[in-house]
């Protein structure tokens, strides 16, 4: 294992206290719990925006605290979901006094830690809600689309809800703008190398040197189906013609797309991936609003890439190209 780290076991601490000396003017943390919250203006109320999960997946989740995405994330250690009591601390800290709702991923320990904090919030009298990404089509068939985990749709997700309620929506609105995003979201990835776990210097998954893994996970997760390298083209249309027949998207449809890079592969394979999935696209006779490439939901060093595809309505077309200042991610309002 060759890393940039000192201590294994320090990686996630040590990674937050850079990410905070980086960007003091859009975050800070909460005391005694890895809790980053955006630095927000008093006079401002809305509707809270919490997500939070495993870290090893930067820029999610803490690169999307900020203007019209996330208010706050809870940081877990490496692939592993953030204590009840710190999702839970953010909620209180975070709540303006129009309710809060978590987004997050479809992880059995994300999920039972988050309704744990829901549920103590509550008791405090404040309102929760929650909507669960479950956006990769790999992990269960459609029939069963409540069990599908969540990848890199998440950020749509985000991108949706945050807008959403940076708008003025309240709980009831941003929770049904969110689920008709999630609802709307399909993704596919493939990888090609997997993430080495710090604590342990072991690899997530093995592959030959000349297989790919389709539908793999973002902690290593079993795909689909192990299978010859093969050429981008052909990648890419495995991976868009699983993703088209699942919604399924038709001609007419106005969809965003997000390329998301894993954490090992160069842009220049991604635009790539772009390119044909534009041609596809094109002979679908489907408008692409707006497209983003780039590493939006990594997985430590894996190498790969996933597609995401969302089909827009107008309100959640107005929401995605909204204005949002993040991080690591930022837009002008292109409504």
């Amino acid at each position: 294992m060759k890393k940039f780290i000192n201590d294994p076991n320090s990686v996630v601490d040590e990674s937050v206290k850079g990410y905070l000396a980086a960007y003091t003017e859009y975050v800070k943390k909460l005391e005694g719990v890895r809790v980053l919250i955006r630095k927000k203006d008093p006079s401002f109320n809305k509707v809270a925006v919490i997500t939070g999960g495993g870290s090893g997946h930067k820029p999610a989740f803490i690169g999307y605290i900020g203007e019209g995405l996330c208010d706050g994330a809870a940081v877990g250690e490496i692939f592993s979901a953030p204590p009840a009591d710190w999702i839970y601390k953010a909620t209180k800290e975070l709540d303006m006094g129009k309710g809060v709702i978590y987004l997050y991923g479809n992880f059995s320990g994300d999920i039972m830690n988050f309704r744990m904090a829901k549920t103590l919030a509550e008791a405090d009298g404040i309102k929760v809600e929650e909507v669960i990404a479950n956006d990769d089509v790999a992990s269960a068939p459609k029939e069963n689309i409540k069990n599908r985990r969540a990848i890199a749709g998440e950020v749509m997700m985000w991108k949706v809800g945050g807008a959403a309620a940076w708008s003025g929506m309240n709980l009831s609105q941003v929770k049904e703008v969110s689920e008709q995003a999630v609802y709307n979201t399909r993704t596919m990835g493939v990888g090609s190398y997997p993430p080495v776990i710090p604590a342990t210097g072991k690899p997530g998954f093995n592959l030959e040197e000349d297989e790919i893994e389709i539908g793999v996970g973002h902690h290593g997760e079993p795909g689909i189906r192990k299978e010859k390298i093969k050429s981008a083209d052909k990648i890419t249309t495995e991976l868009m013609d699983a993703i088209l027949d699942d919604l399924p998207f038709k001609s007419g449809d106005r969809v965003s797309i997000l390329i998301n890079g894993l954490g090992a592969t160069p842009l220049q394979e991604l635009y790539i991936v772009n390119r044909k999935i534009s041609e596809i696209l094109n002979n679908y006779k489907i408008k692409k609003v707006i497209t983003y490439v780039g590493e939006y939901f990594t997985s430590l060093e894996m190498a790969g890439f996933s597609i995401t595809l969302t089909k827009l309505n107008d309100s959640l077309e107005k929401l995605i190209l909204a204005k949002a200042d993040a991080p690591l991610f930022k837009q002008f309002d292109l409504t």
